[in-house]
């Protein structure tokens, strides 16, 4: 990388210790309760390409021995330099080498059983999978769609009894792929989903069904 392109790239956080906290706690809180939208505030200079919120989570979660996987419109992107140079990150080319990963809105997700798994004596060697997607709404699912939207009923530790939730973006056989991640416990990938700029944890022990199911 040269000196021009690091000119180029925008600021982490004002205070690194500060925060990195801060958004910590926020990832914290959205694996405790999954399905609730949580806004993610922070003073980062985010790149231009990816999620805002995607972009200063990793800049929290990532350090020099994290290895990272990018979908395509990452991968040679702002945001792959900005992460690289912030957090001293390794990317990697393949999903299964990878302790994190991140996909834009619109990128193919790679199966989520293809990414490491953990084991039963290691379940947090697991990766952790950052997913764009350009709708995520907790405040307005319905019978119906106009928008085309997945209406989704989860339930699990830290649901009291059933959070909704409207998602689009993802591929069509993703709650199979989620039901059969869910059936591993202890083993299994957790996500991370995505707006500009609010997450919503799915822990891998959370169930999703779809909300007309029920």
């Amino acid at each position: 990388m040269s000196a021009h392109d690091l000119s180029n790239l925008g600021a982490g956080f004002t205070h690194e210790a500060f925060g990195s906290q801060a958004v910590f706690r926020v990832a914290l809180e959205a694996l405790s309760h999954p399905g609730r939208c949580i806004t993610v505030r922070h003073d980062s200079e985010v790149p231009q390409t990816g999620h805002p919120a995607s972009a200063a989570l990793l800049l929290a979660l990532l350090d020099s021995d994290a290895t990272l996987w990018l979908s395509p419109s990452l991968a040679n992107s702002d945001a792959a330099a900005w992460l690289r140079f912030h957090t001293g990150c390794q990317l990697v080319t393949h999903a299964d080498q990878a302790m994190f990963a991140w996909v834009a809105a619109g990128d193919a997700m790679p199966a989520l059983a293809s990414f490491s798994q953990g084991s039963d004596n290691a379940p947090d060697q697991s990766a952790t999978c950052v997913l764009d997607l350009p709708l995520l709404d907790a405040s307005a699912v319905s019978a119906g769609s106009e928008s085309g939207a997945a209406q989704w009923a989860l339930r699990g530790p830290g649901i009291q009894d059933v959070n909704h939730l409207s998602v689009d973006g993802l591929a069509l056989d993703f709650l199979a792929q989620w039901t059969a991640n869910h059936a591993s416990f202890p083993r299994g990938v957790d996500l991370f989903l995505a707006s500009a700029q609010q997450l919503v944890g799915l822990p891998r022990t959370t169930s999703i069904q779809l909300s007309g199911g029920l």
